[in-house]
């Protein structure tokens, strides 16, 4: 096989490169011999076709001008590279346990600063409160708060229905009806509900919290305001667990109410109780600790999602990839917080409002 005439990147374009690889490709494997001395010009382009059609190594007859030979010695060491394997050591497993207890401590101990950050900073918040941030507060329990109505109430609203209707096909087996306000009342005001809220806070503020930190720190907002003498925990962090602890009860209130009625309609539907009936069997049926219990715990997630999120937050690197880890780490770790503060709740409180 003899070619000829100019084989750069440049002439390709012109002959078409499809057709001239097509060819190539057809007399791989082929016992041809090769003479590419009459080749005018040859790129690296050019030496890498005709390297790929022999199957990445020399044939047994080939022909090349002395100027190709260097050309070609080239492509051939560069596929002679073997990039060193990484040894894994029989006890690597006890590294990669050592680097995830190191990397733990690491966070509590952040945790904890930061938590003693913010006991100060409300501290000094009470002391002067005519200089306090009041509209970062206000803003946050707009945008934690009343802007997470809708999705709290639509979520709830459903939940309602679908335990409603479960556990009235199960009570009507037994005859049981009218313990389904029992049910209903004591799983969403003192678990379901708070938990909710939470967990729904969690995805939507604390994801939020933890980007606009981490905005802050990729176009370099967070030295700006050191430089200019602002603390970050009294005008950022502090605002935002005030805000969610406020804002948190209210979402829990919010959501309890949306879920009984959600649960007073599939009643109504499922077991023909009245929601007049339903309203005058509640107070009895749920005594009022839980309700405190539930506002209780919605203080507590308020203030741990927001600890959380900024917690991550400000640990976010100058760079797209870590605030997008960073975002994502904070809303998993968040409500993995929230539901160990709910087993707390429930340990302590298990011979409370029974």
């Amino acid at each position: 096989m003899v070619a000829r005439g100019v084989w750069q990147v440049h002439a390709f374009s012109r002959r078409g490169f499809k057709d001239i690889e097509k060819t190539m490709k057809s007399l791989a494997g082929k016992p041809v011999a090769w003479d590419l001395s009459e080749i005018a010009s040859l790129d690296h382009i050019g030496a890498q076709l005709f390297w790929t059609s022999w199957g990445k190594r020399r044939p047994a007859q080939l022909k090349l001008d002395p100027r190709q030979e260097e050309l070609f010695e080239r492509i051939e060491k560069s596929g002679r590279i073997n990039l060193p394997r990484a040894r894994k050591s029989p006890m690597q497993w006890v590294i990669t346990l050592g680097s995830g207890v190191l990397t733990f401590f690491e966070h509590l101990r952040g945790a904890i600063t930061l938590i003693g950050q913010v006991v100060q900073d409300i501290g000094r918040f009470i002391r002067h409160p005519l200089t306090g941030p009041w509209r970062e507060i206000s803003a946050n329990i707009y945008h934690s708060g009343f802007q997470a109505l809708g999705i709290t109430a639509l979520v709830g609203f459903l939940i309602g229905v679908v335990l409603s209707y479960l556990s009235a096909q199960q009570l009507r087996m037994f005859g049981g009806d009218i313990y389904l306000v029992n049910i209903l009342g004591m799983s969403i005001i003192r678990e379901l509900g708070p938990l909710l809220a939470a967990i729904l806070v969690a995805g939507r503020s604390g994801s939020s919290i933890t980007a606009q930190l981490g905005v802050m720190r990729v176009t370099e907002e967070l030295d700006a305001m050191l430089v200019m003498g602002i603390s970050h925990g009294y005008r950022l962090i502090m605002p935002k667990v005030v805000a969610l602890a406020l804002a948190m009860p209210l979402l829990v209130v919010w959501t309890d109410a949306m879920a009984l009625i959600g649960g007073m309609v599939s009643a109504k539907i499922e077991l023909n109780l009245t929601m007049r009936y339903f309203v005058q069997k509640l107070p009895s049926a749920v005594p009022i600790v839980n309700y405190n219990i539930g506002l209780g715990k919605g203080v507590a997630f308020g203030m741990l999602i927001a600890l959380v999120s900024c917690h991550f937050g400000l640990r976010i690197k100058p760079n797209t990839e870590s605030l997008g880890r960073g975002t994502t780490t904070s809303v998993v770790t968040a409500i993995t917080v929230v539901i160990l503060a709910d087993a707390v709740f429930a340990i302590v409180f298990s011979g409370v409002g029974f």
